[in-house]
């Protein structure tokens, strides 16, 4: 069976984000081992400024990588990756369970960002859109996508 890894900074506070991850979470193990691993985000300090900026970065992006399994494909959530209709999302994690992997690993960053390190060990750049969203709630999204992608995959009748 496939396994979906998703590594994210930050944890999910508010109640109907937390069951909105409980009930997709719920959907998605009929089709896949999925593994959400939350990971601490730094504390911002008030006087933040570029050097500051990337050590947070830095030390954020080395804990994600610290936690990526081997022989994982890697798709990193960026805003200048590729862009996806959920049908063709659906035939990129088909094909690479198929032909790479039967472990894909999800990365979503902080609320800085990611540092270069994380986009370089990334098999794949994916963006959901050019607008800018909570961390929290693109994690929702993403859970989502993976839902539908199977119940493309799967031929089966989803809300469109």
């Amino acid at each position: 069976m496939l396994h979906i890894n998703i590594i994210c900074v930050g944890k999910l506070k508010e109640k109907y984000l937390q069951e909105a991850l409980s009930e997709y979470s719920k959907r998605l193990s009929k089709y896949c081992i999925l593994n959400i691993t939350e990971l601490p985000d730094e504390k911002l300090p008030s006087n933040l400024n570029d050097s500051l900026i990337n050590q947070i970065k830095e030390k954020e992006s080395n804990n994600i990588i610290s936690h990526i399994e081997k022989n994982s494909y890697v798709i990193t959530l960026d805003l200048k990756g590729k862009q996806y209709s959920s049908e063709d999302f659906s035939k990129k994690i088909s094909d690479i369970s198929l032909n790479s992997s039967s472990n894909i690993t999800f990365i979503i960053g902080g609320s800085l960002g990611l540092s270069k390190k994380v986009l370089d060990c990334s098999n794949e750049l994916v963006c959901f859109s050019k607008m800018t969203f909570p961390h929290q709630l693109i994690r929702i999204f993403l859970l989502e996508q993976i839902f539908r992608s199977f119940k493309i995959l799967n031929n089966e009748t989803y809300h469109r």
